[in-house]
């Protein structure tokens, strides 16, 4: 009893306190965000996060303890059980803003697509981590990865949600490219990637998505109508010149001008309220995310430890870029969330995952599959 007692003990000790320092100060940076964005609403969407946050926390938790073979050898039926999932909203999914992207389960609408990056990030990690070999991977080598991505990529653009799916790839390729793949393939898949996309943009995209593309290509064709959202984006965030308009004082936000602004576009709101010194504060923030990751990832002693930390990092880093680029109209409106800024469950809690993770790595860091 008390040789088990010193185990917990040990293992706490182990925990990545910097990484649970940074996701509370990035958490609660969210929740403040998301108190002043709920002011002039009938919803209280910090709140409502708040319950989430909680939630989250104690699954990080509960996941950084599980020991690192569980998730080595249940990688892939954790996949094949997302896939089911997907195919479960595809049949009985509930539709939302012309999008089928959630199943009803009564206490909570879920969005299988989210844990859709988690599970790539594991079966990807196990992928790798059952080959024992140093050199570059050619194209060949990676079929299986690719089809298992695919196949869910696939449902994901049915539902359709392109944000997601460009999320989803991007993590993919971030850990197959740190792995290593043959520069002979690696030109090979970027020609099929070019080829690909006026395919997508012609029979995959759905016509607000191709009218999406249009308005940031001419954001002025369309002012009052499809480039709206971006626009007053683009007021709020430089009306907040360097040090903001004050916690409750922006108005974009406080009047409505700027919709979605307490999930997609949440970072508008921040910027108009706490200006550039606050956006690079922010941006710091996740850099500091995105250090712990990698600093995880190096401590780790097995190649799946490796991979997993590679892969939440990505996760958080895709999701900031692609979500502040289309937030400044830098990158087409796509849908996609702030991570732990963002309202939304399923969203936050997929992050947590992705902590959780993080966390495992440090306290497992010596153990092998």
């Amino acid at each position: 009893m008390s040789g088990d007692r010193n185990k917990i003990w040990e293992m706490i000790a182990r925990l990545d306190w910097p990484l649970m320092l940074v996701v509370g100060l990035l958490s609660t940076m969210g929740l403040l965000n998301l108190r002043s964005a709920s002011m002039h609403s009938p919803a209280t969407f910090h709140l409502s996060q708040m319950v989430w946050l909680g939630a989250g926390f104690v699954m990080a938790l509960l996941i950084a303890f599980v020991h690192t073979r569980i998730f080595i050898q249940w990688a892939y039926a954790f996949y094949c059980l997302v896939i089911g999932l997907l195919v479960a909203v595809a049949l009985v999914g509930t539709e939302l803003n012309a999008s089928q992207r959630w199943l009803n389960l009564g206490i909570f609408m879920m969005q299988p697509s989210e844990l859709l990056k988690v599970a790539v990030i594991l079966v990807t990690a196990r992928f790798f981590h059952d080959r024992n070999q140093s050199e570059p991977f050619a194209l060949r080598q990676l079929w299986m990865p690719f089809l298992l991505v695919g196949i869910g990529v696939l449902f994901v653009l049915k539902q359709p949600d392109l944000g997601t799916s460009l999320v989803i790839v991007a993590i993919f390729m971030t850990m197959v490219l740190f792995q290593g793949m043959r520069w002979q393939s690696l030109m090979l898949f970027a020609l099929a990637v070019l080829v690909a996309i006026p395919l997508t943009y012609s029979f995959v995209l759905q016509d607000y998505q191709r009218d999406r593309v249009a308005s940031y290509v001419n954001i002025e064709a369309d002012a009052q109508g499809k480039s709206w959202q971006v626009r007053q984006s683009l007021i709020a965030i430089g009306s907040g010149k360097v040090w903001g308009k004050g916690e409750l004082e922006g108005t974009q936000i406080q009047k409505g001008f700027v919709p979605e602004h307490e999930n997609d576009f949440i970072a508008a709101n921040w910027a108009e309220e706490r200006g550039f010194v606050g956006m690079v504060l922010l941006l710091l923030v996740y850099l500091a995310f995105i250090t712990c990751a990698f600093n995880a990832s190096r401590r780790s002693q097995n190649r799946f430890g490796v991979l997993v930390g590679v892969g939440v990092a990505a996760m958080f880093f895709w999701h900031v870029v692609v979500n502040l680029g289309m937030v400044t109209g830098v990158l087409p409106v796509v849908g996609l969330t702030l991570p732990l800024m963002s309202y939304g469950g399923s969203s936050l809690l997929a992050m947590m995952v992705g902590v959780g993770l993080l966390l495992n790595i440090g306290i497992h860091r010596r153990t092998y599959g």
